[in-house]
């Protein structure tokens, strides 16, 4: 949330306790027409909850969206292991697809309530959580409030901080202050994010790296898998992965532009698949047969790209190369996760607008094992190397993988620092009867 938005949200919760109650039906109306909310779920981006909560200690996890939620299941892997209840909530149908996955029954999935005042109330009266861990950089001003109120602690865990929001919080110190204060802990991804939330006034901050390091590389149908290899054969591929508007169709340019010489098949795999068929229709236009996952269309030699447009298989299309383009990062900003592709063995490139992944970037790039390309153009020149040239995609595999290993940690880390608030709710588990902790 932007240091605008929060400042009124503030104040809208001290004067009123609410915020933009008569606009929520509309707004959720809105989502769900454009098929962001699942409408069967409403009640719960209220405060209304559709499960019951079990008996014991509870900890609630909020992840906004996909990348927030991998990144913190290994650590709600953790917390059961320990005998303690976990709800989590998410803000997207993309990510509870996801949890539902990766997660299944180690814990409740609600969509998150909206941050206003009655809906978080609701949401916090009934299942009373013992503590609170929040991905990333989620800061709602209402929860935070309502949270600090109840004496819950709430911890930022795998904490980031852009450059963009730190300068909008620097411009509103007393507002930054007043909800960083609230923070009972803040678990940062690197010493430039802990310093930044040292600066806003939040009191307890330690460093432990990235978590999404230390998740389990993402599954994948083996059947699948070897039956889209069988039909590739020996023929080249390379992907762009995590696309936002523009960069589908920069990876059909590129293409285009290689097709002659490497007869290559060009895996697209958007951040968003709804937006599959405006895609499909932008490359048809370029004169390219587009191959759909979802169709189940078979990869013929004379396809030119094969859309990944399913939502959980990130596994299955970065196992088919190894050469991935990681998009938000040529035409959008803030880039995405180029871990998942460098631990599945795979060259990575990227745009050079990836202040969100800033640190990753830079471990890699200094191993050698990714390169920023500054546009359309260079990203063909940088695929064609890639794939014509054996030992150096070999190289940069290796030193990809090597750069994730030195990487992992984060996961011990962040545990260590939750100890204090984590073990006493774990005595407190551990001494139910075992028919009470048992969901």
């Amino acid at each position: 949330m932007s240091g605008r938005m929060a400042r009124f949200a503030l104040g809208a919760y001290q004067a009123t306790g609410t915020l933009l109650t008569p606009f929520v039906g509309g707004y959720l109306a809105y989502r769900a027409a454009k098929g962001k909310e699942d409408r069967a779920r409403r009640l719960e981006r209220s405060g209304y909850a559709s499960a019951d909560r079990p008996a014991g200690p509870l900890v609630w996890f909020h992840a906004a969206s996909v990348g927030e939620t991998n990144a913190v299941i290994p650590l709600i892997r953790e917390i059961r292991r320990r005998d303690i209840h976990v709800i989590l909530t998410t803000g997207t149908i993309t990510s509870a697809k996801l949890a539902a996955e990766r997660i299944g029954n180690d814990a409740i999935h609600q969509y998150v309530p909206l941050d206003l005042k009655p809906a978080v109330s609701r949401f916090l009266e009934y299942w009373q959580p013992d503590c609170a861990l929040i991905a990333e950089s989620e800061i709602w001003p209402a929860t935070l409030m309502e949270l600090g109120r109840r004496r819950i602690p709430q911890i930022l865990v795998n904490a980031r901080m852009s450059d963009r929001s730190f300068e909008r919080w620097g411009r509103r110190p007393a507002l930054a202050e007043a909800l960083f204060e609230n923070l009972a802990l803040v678990i940062a991804q690197s010493d430039v994010d802990a310093e930044r939330f040292r600066d806003l006034g939040a009191r307890h901050v330690m460093m432990s790296g990235n978590l999404k390091v230390d998740t389990d590389a993402p599954p994948y149908d083996a059947e699948v898998f070897a039956d889209y290899k069988k039909q590739l054969g020996s023929r080249k591929t390379w992907a762009a992965i995590s696309t936002f508007d523009g960069e589908e169709k920069a990876a059909g340019i590129v293409h285009r532009a290689l097709k002659e010489r490497n007869g290559q098949l060009t895996i697209i795999v958007p951040r968003h698949p709804e937006r599959a068929d405006e895609i499909e229709a932008e490359l048809v236009k370029l004169g390219l047969k587009v191959a759909r996952r979802t169709r189940g269309d078979a990869l013929a030699p004379d396809v030119d790209v094969f859309l990944g447009d399913t939502i959980g298989e990130m596994g299955l299309y970065l196992r088919l190369t190894e050469v991935a383009f990681v998009g938000r990062s040529l035409f959008a900003e803030g880039g995405q996760n180029p871990l998942e592709p460098a631990m599945l063995g795979c060259a990575v490139l990227s745009g050079s607008n990836v202040q969100n992944f800033r640190e990753a970037y830079q471990k890699l790039a200094r191993r050698g094992s990714a390169r920023m390309v500054r546009d359309t153009e260079m990203l063909a020149k940088g695929v064609h190397y890639l794939l014509t040239n054996d030992d150096a995609r070999r190289n940069m595999i290796e030193a990809g993988i090597g750069a994730v290993q030195e990487m992992r940690g984060a996961l011990t880390a962040t545990v260590k620092g939750l100890e204090p608030y984590i073990n006493p709710l774990t005595v407190k588990a551990r001494l139910l009867p075992k028919a009470a902790v048992q969901r």
